[in-house]
């Protein structure tokens, strides 16, 4: 009997899959992709030409790849297409999926139906949104995100928390995004000027999405492929993607754009952790590897009080023995204590906190 080898998706890495969205799911493998981001039909159901107020057209979705006859018809596409997407994933895998008031209701009725855990609804707020031509309703000036992971089971999902953090300058990220739509330079057009695709996504869109849920190596799948710009930012930021796509000018047009664009150097693609993503360095750690000797003596920083070391990475004052946590709580008589940062060497005439010892550990880990 021979061996079953499990499927190998390395040779459908950065590459785009020509044809039906549906069909080319299914040569992917089961649990082999960590993000999904869909930018699925809208089924905008527009009835006749938008002008505006000077009797131009205005340059709208109407091509047949957004209609759809009835919504049970839109549903039985968005359950399939979805199914599908749920299998490729990982265990700890996300989807995200775009949509405007039109269908998104109608998309995250599917995804909790097959049992898709919402992690956030996301708002993109639009700096420049187009105007209500017709002064008949609000202008659209939003589109919603779901962000899902693949079950309420699912753990360990990627979210860079403290990255999103950073690019906040320092604030928690929040669920609504002011970013503008894709216009000037970014925007693609054709020989006679005209959009290559009516609904291009900003960068600046799919940057945040990468950036928070995924890692370097990671491999993002893009059902709605269009123009490409899954794959440019996934290339630009040293993720890889798959597309699919069956329109032959939107696979042209993106197909230049991804070689276009330059790969990012590993050390600007480092992004910032926080102290959870570091790996774990016991203080008896210290002691085994003779940075901090037994019978040492440990300070606060103003030397109120001095502790002994133990063999086992223990510490002791008068009355009582323990963590440097425990210890450091105790002579002060506070609930809790950081030992790492409250407890010092004494080296020649400088204190040294001996958090210094477990960043060189760390960094010796991060070289390996």
């Amino acid at each position: 009997m021979g061996v079953i080898t499990k499927p190998d998706i390395k040779p459908l890495l950065n590459k785009i899959l020509v044809g039906d969205c549906i069909r080319q799911l299914k040569k992917i493998p089961s649990n082999s992709v960590d993000v999904v981001f869909a930018d699925p039909p809208y089924n905008l159901q527009l009835a006749g030409n938008l002008t505006r107020p000077d009797q131009s057209r205005v340059d709208g979705v109407d091509n047949e790849w957004d209609k759809f006859d009835t919504f049970k018809a839109y549903d039985k596409f968005t359950r399939d297409w979805m199914s599908e997407c749920q299998r490729v994933l990982k265990d700890n895998g996300t989807l995200w999926v775009i949509g405007s008031y039109h269908n998104i209701f109608r998309v995250g009725t599917v995804l909790q139906d097959l049992g898709f855990w919402i992690l956030n609804d996301i708002i993109w707020r639009k700096s420049n949104p187009m105007p209500n031509f017709r002064g008949k309703r609000f202008t659209n000036a939003h589109e919603t995100m779901i962000w899902a992971s693949k079950s309420e089971q699912s753990k360990n999902v990627t979210f860079n928390y403290d990255a999103m953090k950073a690019m906040n300058d320092d604030l928690q990220m929040r669920s609504d995004w002011v970013l503008p739509i894709c216009n000037g330079g970014e925007r693609l057009k054709n020989k006679d000027g005209n959009k290559v695709h009516p609904t291009q996504k900003p960068e600046s869109l799919l940057h945040r999405v990468i950036l928070s849920s995924t890692n370097k190596g990671d491999v993002i799948l893009d059902p709605f492929f269009g123009t490409g710009t899954t794959g440019a930012v996934a290339k630009k930021l040293g993720r890889n993607f798959i597309g699919l796509e069956r329109d032959k000018s939107y696979i042209k047009a993106a197909t230049a754009r991804i070689k276009a664009v330059d790969a990012t150097d590993d050390e600007a693609l480092k992004v910032t952790q926080g102290k959870r993503a570091l790996p774990r360095v016991p203080f008896g750690t210290l002691v085994e590897r003779g940075m901090i000797n037994p019978g040492d003596r440990l300070y606060d920083h103003s030397r109120r009080h001095a502790v002994q070391v133990r063999a086992d990475g223990s510490i002791a004052c008068k009355d009582a023995s323990g963590s440097i946590h425990k210890i450091g709580a105790h002579v002060q008589g506070a609930e809790a204590c950081n030992g790492w940062t409250y407890w010092h060497v004494k080296k020649g005439n400088n204190m040294m906190p001996i958090d210094m010892f477990r960043q060189q550990i760390r960094a010796e880990m991060g070289s390996e």
